[in-house]
């Protein structure tokens, strides 16, 4: 049925159901000459008279009553779908899809979503985590945890999780085989272990702050990997410098397994990013997780 055709059966069923044009136009909100064309067109499209008209009264013909027996059913069921559909946009329902980084996780973002999933028992979670970067268009995704350096054009970032305290370190056997380096220039002859952004070869930079700008200092690259557990692994095995989330390296500091270099001088990067497309329509499972990572973030 064309969307004209369902329009003016809408009327029509409204006309009878009022018994009158002035009734149906109020309960409409259209005026009552708007009324009477449209059923005057639909009976034109169909050839058959659907109502007798006096200047009192309007009653239906025969041929209007059986329309208007089959049709009132058929729209009923309409109307409750649409009515339903809009008392669901409200519930907070369905399937949340997120992805992240792996650091994400232990840092901050494996505690959010016990919160949220004790909040919401009645919401899917599908939480995947992945240190490449994600299409936020194909992928399905209601949203990606992400970096300031991976945020897309044209897309919503909300900030959430901590600041990101960072560390250089090395282990004990390593500076006392290398050298301590003084300081961050210090680097250049040292071994390296990066971290990879995925399978794209790019590596995470190595910056400083002293008394002027922030400066990159790039030692040489022995590994470069996109597992923030193996860098670990690896500096403790004494095989080089790594530059790290220092959450990611407190226990090994604690306990003498690394030693921290340039504390003074590593700085804080911004916190992740909650990135997803638009606010039109937003799922309300969606806006419910940005709403909690709001609180908690604080």
């Amino acid at each position: 049925m064309e969307r004209q055709q369902l329009s003016d059966l809408t009327i029509f069923t409204e006309v009878a159901r009022a018994q009158g044009f002035r009734a149906a136009a109020s309960r409409l909100n259209l005026q009552a000459g708007s009324i009477s064309e449209a059923v005057q067109r639909f009976e034109d499209r169909l050839g058959v008279r659907l109502f007798e008209r006096s200047t009192r009264s309007v009653a239906l013909t025969a041929a209007g009553e059986r329309l208007y027996s089959r049709s009132l059913p058929a729209l009923s069921d309409l109307e409750i779908a649409i009515r339903e559909l809009d008392e669901d946009k409200d519930l907070i329902t369905g399937t949340l899809k997120l992805s992240a980084p792996y650091s994400a996780g232990p840092f901050f973002l494996d505690r959010l979503i016990a919160q949220f999933a004790k909040k919401f028992p009645d919401i899917q979670i599908e939480l995947i985590y992945n240190d490449a970067k994600v299409d936020l268009v194909t992928s399905g995704i209601d949203a990606a945890i992400r970096s300031n350096t991976l945020l897309e054009q044209d897309t919503h970032a909300v900030p959430l999780g901590p600041k990101l305290k960072m560390a250089v370190v090395a282990s004990p056997e390593y500076l006392a085989e290398k050298g301590t380096p003084e300081k961050p220039d210090d680097l250049l002859d040292h071994d390296g272990i990066f971290f990879a952004f995925g399978s794209s070869g790019n590596v995470a930079p190595w910056s400083f702050q002293g008394q002027g700008d922030p400066r990159l200092v790039s030692p040489k690259r022995r590994f470069v990997i996109n597992n923030l557990r193996s860098m670990v692994e690896l500096a403790e095995n004494g095989l080089g410098v790594t530059y790290v989330y220092r959450e990611a390296v407190r226990d090994a500091i604690e306990h003498g397994r690394l030693v921290s270099l340039f504390a003074n001088e590593v700085p804080e990067l911004p916190r992740y990013s909650l990135n997803y497309r638009t606010k039109r329509h937003m799922p309300p499972r969606l806006r419910a997780f940005i709403d909690l990572a709001k609180k908690i973030s604080l």
